[in-house]
Formats: C-alpha cells, sequence, structure tokens
C-alpha cells in the first residue's frame, strides 16, 4: 500500500492513494485554512468508522442477519496540548432491521473491535476505546 499527499494552496492537501482514489483535506481558518474538507484528524475518526462498519456489515451477513442498515456516530476527544492525539473515542452502533438479534449484532461489534479491525487495533494501545450498540 501507498499514497502520496500534494499541496493544493493554503492548507488544502489532495491525497491519493495507488488506485487513483483521492480525497481532498484542509483545516479550520483560525490555522490557516478554508474549512473546506475534513481536516487529517476527522478522517482518522472517518476511517475507523469505515474499518468496522465494513466489519460489521461482512460478519451480520455472515450469520445470515438481514438488516435495513447500520451507521456508526464516532466522537473522538483530544488532549489539549500538541500533538493533540485522541485520547478517547467513542463509538455508537445503530443498526436498523426488523427482528435483529441484539447478543448477535453485539458479537459482530465485539469481533470488530477485538479481532478484526486494523484501525481500531492500532489506536488501542494509546486511546481509550468505547462504544454501545443501538438496535432500532
Amino acid at each position: 500500500m501507498e499514497a502520496k499527499v500534494k499541496w493544493i494552496a493554503n492548507m488544502k492537501f489532495v491525497g491519493e492513494d495507488t488506485l487513483g482514489h483521492t480525497v481532498l483535506m484542509d483545516t479550520r481558518p483560525e490555522v490557516g485554512g478554508e474549512n473546506s474538507a475534513s481536516t487529517p484528524m476527522d478522517l482518522l475518526l472517518i476511517a475507523l468508522g469505515g474499518c468496522t462498519g465494513m466489519d460489521i456489515v461482512s460478519i451480520l451477513r455472515k450469520m445470515k442477519i438481514e438488516f435495513k442498515s447500520v451507521e456508526i456516530e464516532i466522537r473522538g476527544e483530544r488532549a489539549s496540548e500538541p500533538p493533540r492525539v485522541y485520547r478517547k473515542i467513542e463509538l455508537v452502533y445503530k443498526v436498523k432491521g426488523n427482528n435483529i438479534p441484539n447478543d448477535k449484532v453485539k458479537k459482530a461489534v465485539k469481533l470488530s473491535q477485538e479481532k478484526y479491525c486494523s484501525i481500531s487495533a492500532m489506536l488501542r494501545p494509546t486511546v481509550e476505546i468505547s462504544y454501545t450498540v443501538e438496535i432500532k
């Protein structure tokens, strides 16, 4: 895996992976940005949600659980001093569908968090990660 990041203007950058997929990054005006795209720290939360979300969908499908939607809300709390790393991250998993077995969804989330999600695994040594599950 490889990626490259190229400066565009002000504090705006474009990142590109080896397949040519791109993502814009910017920051807040008070630090020189235009607030025109997600910050790198925002993208980390989004990547965590995508990583664990893909796990959940895959595991629920293998369990033959029919669901209508999977949504993950991610909240990060950062240190007040530089380098302002995440100290705590909370995930709220929201799975919607008819007759969704709560125990199986919780098992899928636990498997993602403890075994499969590589981003959770990288963050866990330095970040307190907690989660809750809501079935609707």
